[in-house]
């Protein structure tokens, strides 16, 4: 199961370890396993397809960013703005990682980068396509979504403690 999928990688900072064809991949698939879990609970096709932008700042501009539109004075790791979806079907959003944030939380966590940038980016898509964490019910289902989707791809479960 897949849909139409238009990303844009805006590098705003380099970020050679995160080439596009890698976004790319965590983006399909997140989408996919949207599909194929509401499909699964028996939902109807909520999108046809998909319109992303990714960009990947420095953080003054996550900080900047944070503060015009979430008030709060600091560079978070990743922001998403959702737009829904179109009556065409088209579910369309940004999603901004700041990486100096992601390398520190990757250091901190004892993660590697592209896990941690896989994490980020899968969870920027599950916003972007209107999951949210704000009650603990919607948090367990994101996490655990995010959780599958990641274990695709190869990636440890990001909630797991990791000892150490």
């Amino acid at each position: 199961m897949s849909r139409d999928l238009s990303l844009i990688v805006q590098y705003a900072t380099p970020a050679p370890e995160l080439p596009r064809w890698r976004l790319r991949r965590w983006v399909q698939h997140a989408l996919s396993s949207v599909l194929m879990v509401e499909a699964e609970a028996g939902m109807p096709d909520r999108f046809r397809a998909a319109s992303f932008t990714l960009r990947l700042v420095d953080a003054d501009e996550g900080r900047r960013l944070n503060h015009e539109f979430r008030h709060k004075d600091y560079a978070t790791n990743v922001l998403t703005f959702e737009y829904g979806i179109d009556p065409e079907g088209m579910a369309s959003g940004d999603i901004v990682l700041c990486l100096p944030v992601l390398y520190r939380e990757a250091a901190e966590q004892k993660k590697t980068i592209l896990a941690h940038a896989a994490h980020l980016t899968v969870h920027g898509v599950l916003h972007a396509l209107g999951y949210n964490h704000i009650d603990p019910e919607e948090a367990t289902d994101m996490e655990m979504l995010e959780a599958s989707i990641l274990e695709k791809i190869g990636i440890a479960n990001p909630y797991q403690e990791t000892g150490g």
